[in-house]
């Protein structure tokens, strides 16, 4: 029972097309404001009352950052298979259905080919809804070959992070993807094409200690929640307590983990901006 009660996720009662007159409206869980929820999509997910930044669903947050009917996706074509035939309250093959089916694309990720203020960009956004956006071998394959195309293309790379980490149910196969994300990636340093990383909350675990933090620019969400080992293990181990905002954004602007905190309003203008300075040095066609 106790391996049960670890695995079970808490789901919520209300979907979020939920019609119904409750469904409308939702409780901000920083500050505790009634938020409408139509007002709230309006707002980027943003808390008008405090700012707190909800988890954003993936086809906004590339609405958000491509410009108009600029979107060409490259992702899709590859699904996820059970290879070690994972069973936990449900077999692995099981959950994937149900959330394939949900979320309409076979895996955590979607890439694809956009501009960005005008700006040509190879553009990864990872799905937290989607098994906590955890990375498998496919979501691995995705950025990989992303980062590969963006550098055939002349492309600059702006990957959004949101991940719990390194999916479990594929073992070591998804650990494998932290170095084939981190080689794939020196295609775009070899050409002098500027990479820009996007931590949203929550972006932990083998993320963090590949693909999400090797930008040339790292950028963070307000209040995003940003570690390896999350702040209660990390408490549980050394048996002290942690600093106020420990692991999240601010705090780790404050210790050089990242260069920039950026509200999601202003996100689009300042990653076109970060993409302008760093190629701004490199001659015609791209090559440094």
């Amino acid at each position: 029972m106790a391996l049960e009660r670890w695995f079970r996720r808490q789901r919520p009662t209300r979907g979020e097309d939920d019609p119904s007159p409750a469904g409308l409206w939702l409780k901000c869980p920083s500050c505790q404001a009634q938020l409408y929820r139509k007002d709230l999509v309006a707002h980027l997910y943003v808390c008008k009352e405090c700012g707190h930044h909800e988890r954003m669903p993936i086809d906004a947050r590339v609405a958000m950052l491509a410009d108009e009917g600029s979107f060409v996706e490259w992702s899709g074509a590859i699904a996820p298979v059970d290879a070690l035939e994972f069973v936990d309250v449900e077999s692995y093959a099981e959950r994937l259905a149900a959330v394939q089916k949900k979320a309409g694309r076979p895996d955590a990720i979607v890439t694809g080919a956009a501009t960005l203020d005008g700006e040509p960009v190879a553009l990864a956004v990872m799905d937290f809804r989607f098994l906590g956006g955890s990375m498998g071998s496919v979501v691995g394959e995705e950025i990989a070959r992303a980062a590969e195309r963006a550098a055939l293309e002349d492309r600059s790379f702006v990957l959004i992070a949101a991940s719990g980490g390194a999916r479990m149910q594929e073992g070591a196969l998804s650990l494998m993807q932290m170095a084939k994300t981190t080689v794939a990636l020196e295609a775009l340093a070899e050409k002098g094409l500027p990479y820009v990383s996007v931590l949203s909350d929550p972006t932990t675990g083998g993320v963090t200690a590949s693909f999400a933090t090797l930008g040339d620019v790292i950028v963070a969400e307000p209040g995003a929640l940003i570690c390896f080992a999350g702040p209660r293990v990390i408490q549980q181990t050394i048996k002290q307590d942690l600093p106020a905002g420990f692991q999240r954004a601010e705090f780790l602007l404050r210790k050089g983990m990242v260069d920039d905190v950026v509200p999601r309003g202003e996100l689009k203008a300042r990653l076109a901006t970060y993409v302008r300075l760093l190629r701004s040095g490199l001659p015609h066609g791209g090559e440094g």
